[in-house]
């Protein structure tokens, strides 16, 4: 594999950094206080066309791995909420893309891959998380469709998606299905008692009886989990490895700036020992993790048969990566690193969802030894 990056790469990254510094990253910390990204920010993002930037239906052909890769760190040096934006919208269209039927294409296809159709997905529930196979929600034939009843919760970006793709038991099995925001029987509920990502609009979903046509049952009965939501979490699971680094290199550079200019005992803090350690593991770790995120993307882009492992180690290692350079960055910043007046406390906040969100580090734990890696 290619360890440096081709001429188109490095100007696409140029430019998604322009964007990122010029409309994401100044008023972050703003909507994480208001607890919303507001719509005329989600439009910049659409009219980019960094919504669904990998989809094959994307206008101007997909984004290549490595480089959506880029867009996704830089998003998430700027704003961990957009990213998960970016995140929970591309989990759900490629998944469509890939099990839905020619119906739901035609439906929903081109809107998802303009972005104009925002999607969500709705997995997790009040008592089913890491164990998705225990979710609660139920689905009952009904004529030409499905009723769906139950409850689902943290569902990112909920409060304002258009379509939701929705985990439930179909006949006592794993089923996935399409539900739009307007479907009869679907009500949603702000989420704002959160601690990191909070700008990203959760939402829980009330289904009591929400109907949908039989078409919008997305692969088979029983194929919900292991090949539906699988898709989309594989997506996910490099998407919040990259989102990882943005945080970890946001880290980096906003120490390394405080430390130079903090002057304690006589001289900047930048030249205290401990300082440095700091310092040097944040630099170590957060090359470390764009390292295997490259090795992942790579592998996704030639469809190799240990993609997904590495992807799962990518996410696994970036995610730890990122909430230690955010917790040394606020010890470096001290008692201003506890204050809204620097992202680190934000960085540090948002740090602690990738350890969770896509599988958490436990769950990581317990599975990525039986996986499948590529050879070196």
């Amino acid at each position: 594999m290619r360890l440096d990056l081709s001429l188109e790469q490095k100007e696409a990254r140029q430019r998604f950094r322009a964007f990122v510094r010029e409309h994401i990253a100044p008023y972050a910390g703003q909507w994480d206080r208001d607890h919303r990204v507001p719509v005329e920010a989600i439009e910049r993002v659409r009219a980019c066309g960094y919504l669904a930037a990998p989809h094959p239906q994307r206008q101007g052909g997909p984004l290549d791995q490595i480089t959506y890769g880029l867009l996704t760190e830089e998003i998430g040096r700027g704003c961990s909420s957009v990213r998960s934006l970016l995140t929970v919208h591309d989990m759900v269209s490629l998944a469509i893309w890939r099990w839905g039927n020619a119906e739901v294409k035609a439906e929903f296809g081109a809107g998802t891959a303009a972005g104009a159709i925002l999607c969500a997905l709705a997995l997790s529930e009040p008592q089913a998380g890491s164990d998705a196979s225990a979710v609660a929600v139920e689905a009952v034939a009904d004529g030409e469709g499905y009723r769906l009843t139950g409850r689902k919760k943290w569902v990112t970006f909920g409060q304002i998606a258009d379509l939701f793709l929705v985990l439930a038991k179909c006949e006592q099995q794993p089923t996935a299905f399409l539900v739009p925001a307007d479907a009869a029987g679907l009500t949603r509920i702000a989420m704002k008692s959160v601690v990191g990502t909070r700008a990203s609009l959760l939402a829980e979903l009330v289904l009591e009886g929400c109907r949908v046509p039989k078409h919008h049952l997305i692969g088979r009965i029983g194929f919900g989990l292991s090949h539906v939501i699988g898709t989309a979490l594989d997506h996910g699971r490099y998407s919040v490895a990259w989102g990882s680094v943005g945080i970890a290199q946001a880290c980096l550079e906003a120490s390394v700036e405080y430390a130079e200019e903090r002057r304690q005992f006589g001289r900047p803090i930048a030249e205290h020992q401990l300082v440095q350690r700091k310092l040097t593991e944040m630099i170590a770790s957060t090359r470390a993790a764009r390292l295997l995120c490259y090795h992942a993307g790579y592998l996704r882009e030639v469809q190799d048969p240990g993609a997904a492992a590495e992807t799962s180690l990518a996410k696994y290692f970036a995610s730890r990566a990122a909430v230690r350079a955010a917790n040394d960055a606020v010890q470096i910043h001290g008692a201003n690193g506890l204050t809204e007046e620097y992202n680190v406390e934000r960085y540090l906040r948002d740090a602690k969802v990738t350890e969770i969100i896509e599988g958490s580090t436990e769950i990581q734990q317990t599975t990525i030894p039986r996986l499948r890696f590529a050879e070196l």
